[in-house]
């Protein structure tokens, strides 16, 4: 995956988000893997994932949920190359 100018830490968010098509909850990043919100802010802001609101309905209790996919850009470029056949 080839993220230049990015911190360790930010690289490894993106790998993490990259490898789910829906990307990770915010609570998920944050509470179980560590990262800071101002570093997932950053990535959202800088265009390489994106911040969704959700609504999620568990029995009779709604929540709102934040969802943080990767962008269309980060998952092309963390795309492998194509094989081209000789």
């Amino acid at each position: 995956m080839m993220f230049a100018g990015l911190s360790a830490e930010q690289r490894q968010a993106l790998e993490l988000l990259t490898g789910d098509p829906h990307g990770a909850t915010e609570q998920l990043l944050e509470v179980v893997h560590g990262f800071d919100s101002d570093m997932t802010a950053g990535l959202v802001g800088s265009g390489l994932a994106i911040a969704k609101r959700e609504t999620m309905k568990a029995g009779s209790r709604t929540t709102d949920v934040g969802q943080i996919p990767p962008s269309r850009r980060t998952i092309e470029t963390a795309a492998p190359p194509p094989i081209t056949k000789r």
